[in-house]
């Protein structure tokens, strides 16, 4: 859940689904933090990325083609496999028991494994485009990282996955130059962010809501009526604590319709009415009744300013400025380039089913030979 939904709705994970969509969202995680700074692309490519056609006459290895580039299946197998392994460590077997809104786990597994492949074969592109090589010292660690991990597998890993020593290190060199090429775009982008832009405050809210959930999720708005109730019942709630000096998590324990009564933020992450109202506020000061999408809110300041989560928010920022402008570039290359899937192909591949096959190393090994 985003920051907006837990401080103003409080609507967390319920009941067997919400679980798996909670173990969903971890298991997920757990690929993408293998990726240094290719991790930060997550998002690049969202609306106009690294997408394949689907097509037949390719080659019966191909799993895909991105312009020049191709993905074979062993090259699949070797991401596939590293990380189901990894989910199965954490979460045991049953992790692939799990099915949300009709797709398996095994089959967003797949797709994240084909969208991570698919875009580090297009930054390998982009970086013949630009010029972009790995120097002698970097080629040679590729080499190094190649050896140990193929060395670190059984003769039955290497057979079921259909990998070479020349396949691993073909891996390690795409992922190389991905990351190498995002750091070369980026390399100029250093904005100034100043201490109001990021800036992190601290408040405590009581909602009390203006809609509610209908039987198949629809949001159902307040009448008239009831909304001036909602309101009325703010507007007293705030003069008990203004006026009378009650204490505000007594209040909000009492009358908020939200189980979170806490939360820190910055700017950009909240409804905008609940944000300008909180940035406004002196640390100790109860707002006016503020109304937002989620209801009527008081909002009590408790900190208006923490140096250390500011300088934390300045980097995010200006990692997320980074990620924008390589967006830009990364997205106009992709629509030069053709796209085909393997369907026939992409339809037979699976996770390896074999107590023999427990390789898990793949990412942890490039992290050490390239660990910036």
């Amino acid at each position: 859940m985003d920051v907006r939904n837990r401080c103003l709705t409080g609507n967390g994970p319920k009941g067997r689904q919400g679980l798996r969509q909670g173990l969903c969202r971890r298991v997920a995680a757990l690929f993408f933090c293998g990726f240094l700074a290719i991790a930060a692309l997550s998002s690049c490519g969202d609306e106009n990325g690294a997408k394949v056609v689907f097509t037949t006459g390719m080659g019966q290895d191909e799993v895909f083609r991105i312009g020049s580039g191709v993905c074979t299946v062993p090259e699949m197998m070797v991401y596939l496999t590293n990380t189901q392994n990894q989910y199965e460590s954490v979460y045991g077997q049953e992790v692939w028991n799990i099915s949300v809104g009709g797709v398996t786990m095994e089959e967003n597994v797949k797709d994240t494994v084909l969208a991570k492949l698919a875009q580090i074969k297009t930054m390998y592109l982009l970086a013949q485009d630009r010029g972009v090589a790995l120097d002698e010292a970097e080629a040679g660690r590729v080499q190094q990282a190649a050896a140990e991990y193929f060395g670190s597998l059984s003769r039955r890993e290497a057979e079921l996955m259909g990998v070479e020593e020349k396949t691993i290190e073909k891996l390690y060199e795409e992922y190389a130059l991905a990351d190498k090429v995002y750091r070369y775009i980026i390399q100029d982008v250093n904005p100034e962010i100043s201490d109001d832009e990021a800036r992190t405050i601290t408040v405590q809210h009581i909602l009390l809501r203006t809609s509610t959930v209908d039987g198949a999720g629809n949001r159902v708005d307040y009448s008239e009526e009831r909304r001036q109730e909602a309101y009325r019942s703010a507007a007293e709630i705030r003069r008990q604590a203004v006026q009378e000096e009650q204490d505000f998590v007594d209040l909000a324990t009492r009358y908020s319709e939200d189980d979170v009564i806490s939360c820190s933020f910055g700017k950009g992450e909240m409804d905008i009415a609940f944000e300008e109202a909180a940035f406004a506020l002196e640390t100790g000061e109860v707002s006016q009744v503020v109304e937002t999408e989620s209801g009527y809110e008081i909002i009590k300041c408790l900190s208006t300013f923490d140096r250390e989560q500011t300088d934390l928010n300045k980097l995010q920022i200006v990692e997320e400025r980074r990620r924008e402008v390589f967006g830009q570039e990364y997205d106009a290359f992709v629509e030069t380039l053709a796209r085909q899937l393997n369907e026939k192909v992409w339809e037979e591949i699976a996770l390896l089913r074999d107590e023999e096959v427990e390789t898990t190393g793949f990412f942890d090994v490039y992290a050490k030979y390239f660990p910036d």
